[in-house]
């Protein structure tokens, strides 16, 4: 987690997924070296099937088990999604990764992939977990793509992605919620988000820095290049979306706004507003260029496309201090094409326990999913 400050050295965090001892909640917060120790936790990760998988399970223990994805692909015409009368379907585009089980989500049976992504784009090498929603196996929607939801850790980020675990339940929400029609059946995508961490709390504001590696191109072009060479995905950009947790929310939100051909929307939780990465010294016009105010000020001077920007903090540690940037920033660019939604995670603090359940709560996901698109039955 970091948030907005801009002091390096003064970064603070409420309460931390499997963070054991007390919260973070002084004013005078704890350096962000030991924000990220309090990140880094046991995970317990899980992992899908895809509609086709030919695999033979150890109903006990799958951990580590190949995937093996047998999908029609997109023909050379792009035709193979006209069998669900949707023009905007992409089937896979191949080739298929190598996937593995990682796990599995107590509340339904469904799984989580990884795999080790070689971005092509930014040349950058990480791992990236993959949930399929239970609807991607009902037969009315074998020839249909669906939503994607990238979703993006706090922290470190490196070399685990906390989303992908079972104990915040994202997988577990995502599949009550689109079952009752709160949320849509979002593909979940969870990729590493920063290239490496330190003592010191390094981070990459994900962004392309200049000597740095790409973790913007490796967030917003490699790994929807991944998803899309292996499940069935939307052509639109309606398709498309971010959520994450603190760092893991500026990057959604950054991304969003920088690529609004690309993405539709973002659920940030007590997100920076602004990049203050040390690694911006001496780069101070590529900073202006990955800094959501200037951003979104650009969009609205050129009239959009529209993007839809869902914000909430807790009550709590640093959102205290992360509540007024974030305000200011709705007061100052939710205009025009850009749309905002703002929720008040009563009690919560700075944390993924408190913003996994906000995301329904405070209406969030179901803003979103209103206004992106889903999946259409075969006719």
């Amino acid at each position: 987690m970091k948030h907005g400050t801009r002091r390096e050295a003064q970064h603070g965090h409420g309460r931390v997924q499997g963070h054991t001892g007390g919260a973070w909640d002084s004013g005078d917060r704890p350096p962000r070296w030991r924000r990220w120790l309090g990140v880094a936790v046991p995970l317990v990760t899980v992992c899908g099937l895809a509609a086709g998988v030919v695999i033979h399970l150890d109903p006990f223990d799958d951990t580590g088990d190949t995937v093996h994805l047998d999908e029609p692909r997109t023909t050379a015409q792009g035709k193979a999604g006209d069998a669900s009368g949707d023009p905007l379907t992409l089937m896979p585009t191949g080739p298929a990764p190598e996937l593995k089980v990682s796990g599995t989500i107590p509340e339904d049976g469904s799984k989580v992939m990884v795999t080790t992504l070689a971005g092509k784009k930014s040349h950058f090498t990480g791992k990236v977990w993959l949930w399929l929603p239970p609807q991607y196996h009902d037969p009315k929607y074998a020839h249909s793509g669906f939503p994607v939801m990238i979703a993006l850790p706090g922290g470190p980020g490196f070399n685990e992605n906390y989303w992908s675990g079972s104990n915040l339940k994202l997988e577990a929400d995502i599949s009550k919620w689109s079952k009752e029609g709160a949320s849509l059946p979002f593909i979940l995508a969870m990729p590493v988000l920063n290239p490496g961490s330190d003592k010191d709390g390094l981070y990459w504001d994900g962004s392309d820095i200049p000597g740095q590696p790409k973790m913007g191109t490796w967030l917003t072009e490699d790994v929807p290049d991944l998803v899309r060479a292996t499940f069935r995905t939307i052509k639109s950009r309606d398709g498309w979306a971010f959520m994450g947790s603190s760092s893991g929310g500026f990057a959604g939100l950054k991304a969003v706004l920088q690529k609004p051909d690309q993405f539709r929307a973002v659920i940030a939780g007590g997100p920076d507003i602004v990049p203050d990465s040390r690694l911006w010294n001496g780069h101070p016009q590529e900073k202006a260029e990955n800094s959501p105010p200037e951003l979104a000020q650009k969009l609205i001077d050129r009239g959009g496309p529209e993007v839809d920007l869902a914000f909430q903090v807790g009550t709590k540690g640093s959102d205290v201090q992360n509540r007024p940037p974030i305000e200011k920033f709705i007061k100052d660019y939710g205009k025009g094409p850009v749309k905002t939604m703002f929720h008040v995670d009563e009690g919560g603090g700075h944390d993924a326990y408190t913003y996994a359940p906000g995301m329904y709560d405070g209406g969030l996901i179901q803003w979103v999913s209103k206004l992106m698109r889903g999946p259409v039955p075969s006719p």
